[in-house]
């Protein structure tokens, strides 16, 4: 039987960011039953939604990807919602989808569960050897319990559930908002928007120095869908792109590529986060066949192109 057109998926967090491109790759792929649940219709927080939402919809297949998350700001400034957002609305999930009989559950986790201080590249066998950044520690931790949960979970009953981590997202459809967004777009933004006011100077956060790993979006949705439907192990998977780039380096990229010629001022009083970041992409090469495909520059090319329909900008 096709994977694909044989199942019904619910798709948490289907309406955002990745979850709209994993909803697309999958209507591609053949899928035809698939429900995206909203936060208005089902608080994934409350117990009573989480069943609810089982019995209206009966999935065979759970991608949860619904989150609360944001920058480094956000992180800082909403802590508590962060940790308890994030662990009530997989916990339950995850517990309810094994007693209904869902077939297999793929948790979308998080990079930010890595260690502050982890050797690169991350490989997944590092993932316990020390406490995340502290910006983004609750949300990293409490969306690493789940990795416990579907082990545990594997262990004692049988169910398929497993375990995703990728790496810093970007691409078209991106969040812009300067108080949630995370470091691509936020730059993005301020680049346009300090050439449009002709400014000759603009401020980016911290030194410049800490590395980031950054996947398309597209390519991540179909690393998550390859999982989906090839893979079925305990282990925990990186999802990236296998490079890595500066901030500062990052930085100057986008103002090329947004035509702001002013000068980047550092505000080193601002938070730097985790010094480097970037992932061992060889597991999900070897176990289900994923490689990323889009090209860095091409795909900041394309998201800046986005952005500027979408605010009726030009470069």
């Amino acid at each position: 039987m096709n994977f694909w057109s044989a199942n019904r998926f619910v798709v948490t967090g289907g309406a955002g960011f990745l979850g709209s491109a994993v909803v697309r790759r999958l209507q591609a792929k053949g899928a035809t039953q698939i429900y995206v649940p909203r936060s208005r219709d089902y608080d994934l927080r409350q117990h009573d939604a989480v069943l609810k939402l089982l019995s209206d919809h009966q999935p065979d297949v759970i991608i949860h990807m619904a989150a609360v998350v944001g920058g480094i700001g956000a992180n800082r400034a909403r802590p508590a919602e962060f940790f308890y957002d994030n662990l009530m609305m997989g916990t339950q999930l995850l517990h309810e989808a094994w007693k209904a009989g869902v077939q297999k559950f793929v948790t979308i986790g998080t990079v930010c569960a890595y260690p502050k201080f982890t050797p690169i590249p991350f490989h997944e066998e590092s993932l316990w050897d020390g406490y995340p950044e502290e910006t983004n520690a609750p949300y990293g931790l409490a969306k690493k319990m789940l990795l416990v949960q579907g082990e545990a979970y594997r262990h004692q009953y049988g169910f398929e559930s497993i375990y995703l981590l990728p790496t810093n997202l970007y691409g078209p459809g991106d969040n812009f908002d300067l108080e949630t967004s995370h470091v691509i777009p936020a730059l993005i933004r301020k680049c346009l928007e300090a050439k449009a006011r002709g400014d000759q100077q603009m401020v980016a956060w911290g030194t410049g120095s800490p590395t980031r790993e950054f996947l398309y979006v597209d390519d991540a949705a179909e690393g998550i869908l390859l999982a989906a439907e090839r893979y079925n192990r305990p282990d925990p998977i990186n999802l990236g792109s296998g490079m890595e780039i500066s901030i500062k380096a990052l930085t100057e990229t986008i103002a090329e590529l947004t035509g702001f010629t002013g000068e980047i001022i550092w505000d080193s009083s601002k938070p730097d986060g985790q010094p480097r970041r970037a992932l061992d992409t060889s597991r999900a090469e070897n176990e289900f066949g994923f490689k990323a495909s889009t090209n860095f520059r091409e795909g900041l090319k394309r998201t800046v192109e986005w952005y500027l329909e979408t605010t009726n900008q030009q470069v």
